[in-house]
């Protein structure tokens, strides 16, 4: 039997249950109706037909929702706690302060690295008056004051040399001709030779004082790099005190503030947990058979414990491209905008995603609903003959004009009791009063 039962389908294990269910229930009807007295007159009810309509083909998943971002706020600074502005479960906005440490010590090493600051800023400006340099100015050595006036005096030596060798070939050319004794003309040559002593002289301090000076701006950007540093240092001191305030990365709740006024911190200490629920996340692990019908943007509905009799819509964000082997699912992610914030995280849903195809439904109304305790099963009652003939039915969600979907136990378009149920039996003569 075990092997035989195997080897039907699960539509037909279905029905073989509810054919067994129904013929239990018919039983026990009937042996309270044969408890009946014969001829008992015709129970008075009201019907409703049991409607047949199209409604959109789902696939029905389970899933639980997660925050669309949770972070846990660690401080940047270690510190003792100063103040907690916020509870858990508060909203905070981006920005807004979640916890505040004490920014006594911060302040003091902003205050010591303002001072390197100006002093290295000093320190520049020495550097440059030192060498003529503007703030901002570019450097040129041939511009410093020392070089200009080593460079004149060079060049103030090399017009005397001039002046000196011009002479020099006067008196040469006199002293040829007799005009000029040979002691004048030696004393002209000996005049135009200090002349280019001097200029020599004159030109190596001009390029003493070129190199002078071109050290000299080395030292200012020398000066300059440390200064540059003392602003990196004040700038980091300064966003350390800011870093005292840690603030909220995002819009969203506080959901743990592990940390208390007068607690020290460390870098890897948990202060806050921040989770944004605007939008929400619902995750679904889908059967690989359904790989080929789910896609991006596609409608999904979810309900959830909380809100049982209320549908929250969202949108298909993430499919994901692959399937787990063991489970033979993958991972599909639903996008909620939960704008109310009635979704949490944590919170289990069913959920369904609408396909583009429909299919056949049958309903009807809650009041034709009966519920066998000795079968723990779901009935309803059909005219026949008129007579009430019982049904064991399979039920699905309420739609939201209240009617109930019946999933399994009527075709649709039969005449279904709505009153009266507990007077009744299977074949139990009933008499019509009304139909809606």
């Amino acid at each position: 039997m075990p092997e035989i039962w195997s080897v039907i389908k699960p539509t037909m294990r279905l029905g073989l249950v509810m054919l067994a269910l129904a013929v239990i229930a018919s039983c026990g009807r009937r042996e309270r109706g044969a408890e009946a007295k014969a001829g008992a007159p015709a129970v008075p009810v009201r019907v409703a037909t049991a409607i047949v309509q199209e409604v959109p083909l789902t696939i029905e998943v389970t899933g639980s929702f997660v925050a669309e971002e949770s972070s846990d706020l660690a401080p940047r600074v270690a510190g003792r706690v100063l103040a907690t502005p916020v509870e858990v479960g508060d909203y905070v906005r981006r920005g807004d302060p979640v916890v505040v440490l004490d920014p006594t010590d911060q302040q003091l090493v902003v205050r010591q690295a303002e001072a390197s600051f100006q002093q290295a800023r000093a320190a520049v400006v020495e550097a440059q008056v030192a060498i003529g340099l503007k703030p901002g100015a570019p450097f040129r050595a041939e511009a410093v004051p020392t070089v200009r006036a080593a460079r004149a005096n060079w060049e103030a030596a090399e017009a005397q040399v001039g002046q000196a060798q011009a002479e020099e070939a006067r008196y040469a050319a006199l002293v040829e001709t007799g005009d000029v004794s040979r002691s004048a003309f030696e004393q002209t040559r000996t005049q135009a030779r200090a002349a280019e002593a001097s200029a020599r002289a004159a030109r190596e301090q001009y390029e003493a004082a070129l190199d002078a000076a071109r050290k000299a701006y080395e030292a200012v950007k020398t000066a300059q790099a440390a200064a540059e540093a003392a602003r990196a240092a004040l700038e980091i001191a300064r966003r350390d005190l800011a870093n005292t305030v840690i603030r909220a990365p995002f819009n969203g709740s506080i959901t743990a503030r592990p940390v208390s006024v007068g607690e020290w911190v460390a870098l890897t200490t948990n202060a806050a947990t921040l989770t944004k629920l605007q939008p929400i996340r619902l995750q679904l692990l889908i059967p690989e058979r359904h790989s080929g019908q789910v896609r991006l943007g596609m409608t999904a509905s979810a309900r959830v414990d909380a809100y049982p009799n209320h549908d929250f819509t969202g949108k298909v964000t993430i499919i994901n491209a692959a399937v787990d082997p063991q489970s033979r699912t993958f991972l599909v992610e639903a996008e909620f905008a939960n704008t109310d914030g009635a979704l949490r995280p944590g919170m289990f849903a069913v959920a369904h995603l609408l396909l583009p195809q429909t299919e056949r439904a049958v309903f009807v109304p809650p009041s034709a609903l009966l519920f066998e305790s000795e079968t723990e099963s779901r009935q309803v009652y059909v005219i026949e003959n008129g007579k009430a003939r019982v049904r064991v039915v399979q039920i699905g969600k309420a739609e939201a004009d209240g009617m109930i979907r019946v999933l399994f136990g009527l075709s649709g378009g039969e005449l279904v009791v709505t009153s009266n149920l507990e007077r009744l039996y299977d074949q139990a003569p009933v008499r019509i009063e009304a139909s809606s």
